[in-house]
């Protein structure tokens, strides 16, 4: 009964971390700025196959309900990411989600051509440095990781960055200690003050 007492309370705290530092990931570098236009930017993830795989289907839910949430007047959906797992380019198959399946009748533009995450903001600045607000949608250390990124090529841009609705509570809950622990993996590079909560988070949208 102990063993499974403490084995239970294991769990129970193994989750709850794993939840805590993807809630934290999802509000960091990001503000409470306002405007009318905003860019959503949905990263893709590797896809071998001829249709947007799991990942790929909710990352395109993640950015739909992104634009949903923020309310503003004039939206485009930026759906990132090239050939890297098939001869298709993830952007193009999560478009096709988009508007196949989801319906999506919305502004759409797609970059096919990154093949990492550098690549990816790198690619899509064009597209979006006239949008008051960007949301970058991907799991939330993935998503962390780009916002950096932007902070890094285009300082300017920093302030523009707002949260997207790609972290909900229990939403991935099993999933999320393995999650976390990928990300601080896929994190180390960044610098301490790259990964802490803005000191505008309280004014998020």
């Amino acid at each position: 009964m102990r063993r499974r007492a403490a084995l239970a309370v294991t769990g129970a705290v193994v989750l709850a971390w794993g939840e805590w530092l993807n809630w934290r990931w999802s509000r960091s570098l990001v503000t409470g700025h306002g405007g009318t236009s905003e860019a959503v930017v949905v990263l893709g993830y590797r896809n071998p196959q001829a249709t947007a795989n799991f990942v790929n289907r909710w990352r395109v839910r993640a950015g739909l309900r992104s634009v949903a949430a923020g309310g503003a007047q004039d939206t485009r959906v930026i759906f990132s990411g090239g050939a890297v797992g098939s001869h298709a380019a993830e952007a193009q198959l999560m478009a096709d989600y988009a508007r196949s399946v989801l319906g999506f009748c919305g502004t759409l533009l797609l970059e096919d051509k990154s093949r990492t995450t550098w690549e990816n903001v790198t690619n899509v600045i064009p597209l979006l440095e006239d949008a008051d607000r960007i949301k970058i949608v991907s799991q939330p250390a993935h998503a962390l990781k780009a916002r950096a990124y932007v902070r890094r090529q285009r300082p300017d841009l920093a302030e523009r960055l707002v949260r997207a609705d790609d972290y909900r509570p229990v939403e991935w809950v099993i999933g999320k200690p393995l999650l976390a622990l990928y990300g601080l993996w896929t994190l180390r590079g960044l610098k301490p003050e790259e990964r802490m909560a803005s000191s505008c988070s309280r004014q998020l949208v």
